[in-house]
């Protein structure tokens, strides 16, 4: 099989499967990549790749001076697509653990101070919409593609409080996040003073002013500019994340729980933050606070 084929086939298989747009945008151009490689080494078809070929590829990523954290990234997608083209029988040996991930060290993670998310909650505090979403992540620790995701039906507010639904997407489990109620009424505002009624509009609860769903890229780079205008330095969306599970382990909540809320996989995820805060003497707590 051609692996031109293969790719194609691959990706709608992604697809199928109900990866994120983004997942499947970076898998396919992770994908292009290699195969360009492979054709300027004549290698067209599948069962010409070898492990000595992706070997070379990623090597030649190092010497292009790409990050140990991007050929990583690199290494799990070509890892899968081989994986896929064993399983479906166009490749007759699954090789993906003969390639290794380069070694790195993951730095520390970004942790807000309590000046810093209340120096970024108030920059946005004229912007309805900017401040429902940044309390959105800040009191739930969603990521940024589950807060581009939310749709009208996924909120149950009951009173001052709720709930908010994170369907399965790609490894994570469906999971239902407790809102509290700062997040409650920055919400309730929005959708009330802030959310356009426009004819056809999409269903997602953070839309343009056209109506269209509000995509990753915007959200990021508008919770970006209020970074900006706050003067917190050096801290991305994601910090936002980090600093709602540091906050609620350093304040108690058991380990187990928080990490059910906050979608990770694995417990020791959750854990590793532990390295960074001042550990409590009981992690008990299964409710969350107040930032």
């Amino acid at each position: 099989m051609k692996l031109e084929t293969a790719h194609k086939k691959f990706i709608e298989k992604l697809r199928s499967e109900g990866k994120s747009k983004a997942t499947v945008v970076a898998y396919n151009k992770d994908i292009e990549q290699i195969r360009e490689f492979l054709s300027e080494k004549n290698i067209t078809d599948v069962e010409g790749m070898k492990i000595e070929h992706l070997t070379s590829f990623m090597k030649s990523l190092e010497e292009k001076n790409y990050t140990p954290k991007s050929i990583s990234r690199k290494t799990n997608a070509t890892r899968t697509f081989i994986k896929y083209l064993a399983g479906e029988g166009y490749l007759k040996e699954d090789i993906s653990s003969q390639l290794k991930h380069p070694k790195f060290e993951m730095g520390a993670p970004r942790i807000l101070s309590k000046m810093e998310y209340r120096a970024l909650r108030d920059s946005a505090k004229d912007d309805v919409r900017s401040y429902a979403m940044i309390e959105t992540l800040l009191q739930t620790g969603i990521t940024i593609s589950e807060l581009a995701g939310i749709s009208m039906e996924d909120i149950d507010i009951k009173g001052e409080t709720g709930t908010l639904f994170i369907p399965k997407r790609n490894n994570k489990d469906a999971r239902n996040v407790p809102l509290n109620k700062a997040v409650v009424e920055a919400i309730t505002k929005y959708i009330e003073k802030g959310r356009p009624d426009v004819k056809g509009s999409s269903n997602d609860l953070f839309i343009t002013k056209t109506g269209r769903s509000l995509l990753i890229r915007n959200i990021r780079s508008t919770i970006d500019r209020f970074f900006r205008i706050a003067g917190v330095e050096n801290a991305k969306v994601n910090d936002l994340r980090h600093t709602f599970v540091a906050h609620h382990l350093q304040n108690g909540v058991n380990i187990s729980y928080l990490a059910k809320v906050s979608g990770h996989k694995r417990e020791s995820t959750t854990e590793k933050y532990l390295e960074y805060i001042e550990k409590p003497e009981k992690m008990e707590k299964t409710e969350l606070s107040v930032l």
